[in-house]
């Protein structure tokens, strides 16, 4: 059986440059599919890595308690001092607890793609405790800020897609103007971002002592049970404590949820109608090769060969679309900066499309089964045609 099963796809095979018009049916329909499907799930994939690399297991993001996000946290000086003392940070250069008050305010940029336009950005307040916090935080260009001064290092990502940014340049910012001193790269979610000096930030923008949240290092990971428990036995406080890679996971989710919600859709309608392409492909191939199938059954070959080499043809026409699919996505998209609006702070997160291994094989499993249900029928009808009749066929 299986050596008839391979001389039928054989000939089968051999023959599709004889109807290659119809067979590029399936192959560029699995092609759209693929494409659009994976080009979807990369940007999700690109999203949610860019902030979750962002987040170290040894950090912690300390929050006004139910606030979920650092825009709708804040709390004053006092409740800093008292969580920087929490037990579980641990030590930094200097030997005191390795923890940072930071601010979060949103700012406006225009975009290079139509200066005409802005964009919301995040302006981020950070002590010197915050570059020891993130150490993939490194200058690229220029200097870092000096404490005092209104002066701005800008991420990689926003000097990618805004303008006016260049080091040397001067940014407005609610009635004060900042100059660039610095470009930094991280390869993750703090490139969407500008830095500025806390104390400055808080004066410029009349906030006091008060900062968005704490950002504290742990002596393990685990010791962020240790702090949490003590910063809620404190009646002073407020607070939530939470794991970096958790948070950034948590502000993902509703745009990995929405991207993923709209591949499927896509996915689904596109599919359907790749397998009427298919099934109209292959009852055109089968049609076609009556007297030829009709004569392999006559002199002896199965009806489950015959079945097993349509729906192999079948498959094989859809994994050559998917891989065509695959392709054009990775050499379109893959690495592709974009930036979006970030649900939690309602800013631009600049990021890269990432069309990984994984996502390329769930294309093409896709384009297979497609390949398998519109060659399901055609295979059955080749495998249950009369011989006697079909001989007759012209």
């Amino acid at each position: 059986m299986f050596e008839q099963i391979l001389a039928i796809t054989g000939m089968n095979l051999r023959s599709v440059p004889q109807r290659w018009g119809a067979s590029l049916v399936i192959v560029i329909g699995l092609a759209g599919v693929v494409a659009v499907f994976t080009a979807l799930l990369a940007m999700a994939n690109g999203f949610a890595s860019t902030l979750v690399e962002a987040g170290r297991p040894d950090n912690a993001i300390v929050l006004r308690g139910q606030s979920n996000a650092e825009l709708n946290s804040g709390f004053g000086g006092d409740s800093t001092d008292l969580i920087k003392l929490g037990p579980g940070i641990r030590k930094g250069s200097d030997g005191r607890p390795l923890a940072a008050g930071e601010i979060m305010v949103i700012s406006e940029l225009p975009r290079k793609d139509d200066p005409a336009a802005v964009a919301n950005v995040t302006l981020r307040g950070v002590e010197p405790a915050s570059f020891e916090l993130r150490p993939q935080v490194r200058i690229v260009e220029g200097r870092s800020f000096e404490p005092g001064r209104r002066e701005v290092i800008v991420g990689n990502g926003i000097a990618g897609q805004f303008a006016g940014v260049e080091v040397g340049q001067t940014i407005r910012m609610r009635s004060s103007d900042w100059t660039v001193v610095g470009r930094f790269q991280s390869d993750d979610a703090n490139e969407s971002e500008m830095w500025v000096d806390l104390g400055t930030a808080q004066s410029a923008f009349n906030r006091g002592n008060a900062v968005s949240s704490v950002r504290v290092g742990l002596a393990s990971p685990a010791a962020i049970e240790t702090l949490r428990a003590a910063l809620a036995a404190d009646p002073r406080l407020a607070v939530d404590v939470i794991a970096e890679p958790v948070y950034y996971s948590a502000q993902t989710r509703g745009v990995r949820e929405t991207i993923m919600g709209l591949a499927i859709v896509v996915t689904l309608i596109m599919g359907l109608g790749a397998i009427f392409a298919a099934l109209n492909t292959m009852y055109a191939a089968v049609s076609t090769r009556t007297r030829e199938i009709a004569t392999l059954r006559a002199i002896g070959f199965g009806a489950l060969p015959v079945l097993a080499s349509v729906m192999v043809e079948s498959m094989l026409l859809a994994a050559a679309g998917g891989v065509v699919g695959a392709l054009l996505a990775y050499l379109l998209f893959n690495g592709m900066s974009v930036s979006t609006l970030s649900q939690a702070s309602f800013t631009q997160v600049v990021f890269a499309f990432e069309v990984s291994p994984k996502l390329v094989l769930t294309g093409l499993v896709i384009a297979v089964v497609i390949g398998f249900v519109g060659g399901l029928l055609p295979a059955l009808r080749a495998a249950r045609m009369q011989v006697t009749t079909a001989l007759r066929t012209l």
